[in-house]
């Protein structure tokens, strides 16, 4: 464990020292420390191969990021994105599916967890009988889509669905 919180610490470090030698970025977060006004809301998946901030190419500030299994929205994350559209005049919603998502694989095989299942139970419902983990994964981003719409239904921007794909590193907007 030590090896670990260690390696947090060095990370860290040299996040501190990209951001002391790059007066770009040290221009972003002086102006930032007030306060954020992001371009994008993403709603995506807690897989740690998907980076939107990397995929996207985007800087500190730009996204606002949201992050949980399957990028399913309860009510923990409807309250995020509630905050980011109404406090943060956020325009522009992205749900970022990705290929090989865990949490879409476990809800195809009907796997369960004390605290995983209500995730899963979502992806089930949103997928039904579908056993393609590609179409899978593109039907519950549209569904987490239509669930943002009917909560959020006075919100004037743009709410829509995106796919990751891990093999090739490329975007694709669902449905287009």
């Amino acid at each position: 464990m030590e090896q670990i919180k260690d390696r947090l610490i060095v990370g860290n470090n040299l996040f501190k020292n990209k951001i002391a030698n790059n007066s770009k970025l040290k221009e972003i977060i002086e102006q930032q420390i007030n306060g954020q006004s992001p371009y994008a809301l993403v709603i995506t998946c807690s897989d740690s191969r998907v980076i939107p901030e990397e995929i996207f190419s985007a800087s500190l500030g730009e996204l606002f990021v949201i992050r949980t299994a399957g990028n399913v929205v309860n009510e923990g994350e409807l309250a995020s994105v509630e905050y980011g559209i109404r406090h943060l005049n956020i325009k522009y919603v992205l749900v970022l599916a990705h290929t090989h998502c865990g949490a879409i694989h476990a809800a195809i095989h009907h796997e369960k967890g004390q605290y995983l299942s209500p995730i899963l139970d979502n992806i089930s419902y949103n997928i039904a009988t579908e056993k393609d983990e590609y179409k899978a994964s593109c039907i519950n981003a549209l569904k987490q889509v239509d669930f943002l719409l009917e909560k959020f239904p006075d919100f004037d921007g743009i709410i829509e669905a995106g796919i990751y794909n891990i093999e090739d590193n490329s975007f694709s907007f669902i449905g287009e």
